[in-house]
């Protein structure tokens, strides 16, 4: 079980934060959602590895996500907040997601920018803005839409890739070892920056320690 690949990215969604009152814009975020973060902890933990569980604290609802490491189990739980449409589901599938982030999952998402859309109208108060193309049409895929304006993917940087060509070049041994520890065949797979980051502290620290 190698607990890293849980960092990796996974389908992420984009969704309106809100709409301006200033102008007919829209801002929008990206999510995941609650199966495909079930589904990596099949992938990774497996299927009998892994466990949710929800309490209450006062008014709060928790969701701790426990994974089965050797004979003992682990828990990492958050709470999160109700959703507009089916207020107690929505309530329990953020907290879940929440709890998967203290692990990993979903983490990237915190690095990609917010993005903003434009709206047939500004936010009045009273009314119900959607967003529009460019021609004035109604958007109703609104994740194609945004990821066809930014690219749905978010990329490794120039400076990761370079570094880790230089390893492989310089230090081929130690560049092979750790990419066979993080389970891949290729730097170009590792797209998470944490991960990135923490590729190239291992390497620089296998380096110094000879």
């Amino acid at each position: 079980m190698n607990l890293k690949k849980l960092y990796e990215p996974i389908s992420f969604k984009w969704r309106v934060q809100s709409f301006s009152k200033f102008k007919a814009q829209g801002s929008c975020v990206a999510y995941i959602d609650a199966r495909d973060a079930q589904k990596r902890l099949d992938e990774v933990c497996g299927q009998e590895n892994w466990q949710a569980l929800y309490y209450q604290v006062g008014n709060m609802l928790f969701c701790k996500v426990g994974i089965e490491i050797g004979e003992e189990w682990i828990w990492k739980s958050d709470t999160g907040s109700e959703s507009n449409i089916e207020k107690e589901k929505g309530h329990s599938s953020d907290a879940f997601k929440r709890a998967c982030v203290l692990w990993g999952i979903g983490r990237f998402l915190y690095d990609m920018k917010i993005q903003y859309v434009k709206a047939n109208e500004k936010k009045d108060g009273n009314n119900y803005p959607y967003v529009v193309d460019n021609n004035g049409k109604r958007v109703w895929d609104l994740t194609s839409h945004i990821n066809g304006k930014i690219g749905a993917t978010t990329p490794a940087p120039n400076s990761f890739l370079d570094k880790m060509k230089n390893f492989a070049i310089a230090e081929p041994k130690i560049y092979k070892e750790t990419l066979k520890f993080w389970q891949v065949d290729s730097a170009k797979s590792i797209t998470n920056p944490d991960s990135q980051q923490q590729i190239i502290k291992e390497i620089n620290d296998k380096i110094k320690g000879g």
